[in-house]
């Protein structure tokens, strides 16, 4: 199995959102999974929004469509989407590709239905066709859909194991950047390895990530990457 980063755009995240003095600008990234039984999209990139979210965000969009041409496929292609979660620069795409399976955790789409998380119109467009899941589940041989709420209740990471065996992980906004990953393991390590408290609190789910013992750990909003030190 093979996986492409999709350049999506970016947006500029204000400095109230980050903590500091200074805003940041942060990517916009999918991922193309080409698996035996199809191709498999994470996460579709940037919807319509509305002009208060646009002077907010300052997004600039690629086009899924360009996107996808580039790593020489078309929408017909795609098999199966499945989003980290439904916030609008997660799913944007999804109305492009009505009649694809969607798999989404049931809490993440309940949740996606009320009032202020997201537009409506990039939940329920016409076509669209949820697959709704409960937890972990391996969607085809080697590639696993896992819980990891945090960012929201139904946030949920794709888990492949590719054709040498290499686990990759596209954990989307699991965490915002790979270095905040990078901590949240480390604290499970320092935890397990017994040492004494205080430590800082990890992520339960950084277990389960853990088991499947990742080569590379791919984000939604950050290019590096994370590898494990040894």
């Amino acid at each position: 199995m093979d996986v492409r980063r999709l350049d999506l755009g970016y947006f500029v995240r204000p400095a109230v959102e980050v903590g500091g003095e200074e805003p940041r600008v942060e990517a916009v990234l999918g991922y193309l999974v080409r698996h035996p039984r199809g191709v498999v999209l994470f996460d579709t990139g940037m919807g319509a929004a509305t002009p208060d979210t646009e002077a907010h965000y300052r997004p600039r969009r690629r086009g899924l469509v360009e996107a996808l041409s580039g790593a020489g496929i078309g929408l017909d292609d795609v098999a199966l989407v499945v989003n980290c979660h439904l916030h609008f620069d997660h799913c944007g795409g999804n109305p492009l590709l009505a009649g694809k399976p969607v798999l989404v955790q049931d809490v993440e789409l309940a949740a996606a239905r009320q009032d202020g998380y997201t537009f409506p119109e990039l939940v329920d467009f016409p076509g669209a066709a949820y697959e709704e899941i409960t937890g972990e589940v391996e969607v085809w041989p080697g590639m696993w859909v896992i819980p990891t709420p945090g960012h929201t209740p139904g946030h949920q990471s794709l888990v492949v194991r590719q054709g040498d065996g290499a686990v990759v992980v596209l954990a989307g906004q699991a965490y915002d950047s790979a270095s905040q990953f990078a901590a949240g393991e480390l604290a499970r390590r320092a935890a397990l390895d017994g040492v004494e408290q205080p430590l800082p609190a990890y992520r339960s789910w950084l277990d389960r990530v853990a088991d499947f013992d990742p080569r590379r750990v791919l984000f939604a909003h950050d290019a590096s990457v994370w590898e494990p030190a040894r």
